[in-house]
């Protein structure tokens, strides 16, 4: 919670995730690997523009209907057909209606959603955060770079390393969403591959960070 509180400081509020809906956010999630998030905006709007953005209309599209709009996400040969498939579980689990579909206790959700093609467990966790309000901290690969220098991580385990976080972290979605973005914004603009220690928020009470020189001050906006 030191973590948390020292880069909230810093940074403030990133008001995440950048989508209108918990349906959009879900495709966002869906169309995310392997791609920027500039693509996925572009192939939402696609979407949007074709009447396509429902579970209703993906799940009763044609599969080379979805690939029009979304090939600019990439993997264009998988990624229409997990979405419609996708949007079929949601009308078979809760007749499209997502909160009728997150109206279950967590585990039972993210069973479900790991069973869907090409949904792993950061997928499913951002789906249930994000989009169904379940407290489930995600876990990517900034959380462990993150992690790793800062000295309280020995592990890339997904469910070890998620484990590690709730149980210090009060289980409260607010948080659990700002410290997923949180990270994510550290980690683009100061714990790079190649990190900016002199500008890092959190560098005192930082492993790595304590071990290098000084090489500046002050905490970058964004880039």
């Amino acid at each position: 919670m030191s973590v948390y509180r020292r880069l909230f400081e810093a940074y403030g509020p990133q008001h995440w995730w950048p989508a209108v809906t918990g349906f959009e956010m879900i495709v966002g999630a869906l169309l995310m690997q392997q791609t920027s998030w500039a693509n996925v905006e572009r192939a939402i709007g696609n979407l949007k523009r074709s009447g396509q953005l429902s579970a209703e209309a993906l799940a009763s599209a044609r599969v080379e209907a979805i690939r029009r709009d979304v090939k600019v996400a990439g993997l264009y040969r998988t990624k229409p057909a997990r979405l419609k498939a996708f949007c079929r579980h949601l009308i078979e689990r809760g007749g499209g209606d997502l909160a009728r579909y997150f109206r279950r206790p967590t585990d039972v959700v993210r069973r479900d959603l790991l069973a869907q093609p090409g949904v792993g467990p950061e997928t499913a966790d951002s789906i249930l955060l994000f989009a169904g309000s379940h407290p489930a901290f995600v876990v990517d690969a900034y959380t462990i770079r993150i992690g790793r220098r800062v000295g309280f991580l020995s592990t890339d385990e997904y469910a070890k390393v998620q484990r590690h976080f709730e149980d210090r972290v009060p289980r409260d979605v607010e948080v659990y969403q700002e410290y997923h973005a949180l990270l994510v914004r550290h980690a683009k603009t100061v714990c790079r591959p190649k990190p900016r220690c002199g500008a890092c928020a959190i560098r005192s009470i930082c492993d790595f960070g304590r071990a290098r020189k000084p090489e500046g001050r002050g905490v970058p906006s964004g880039e």
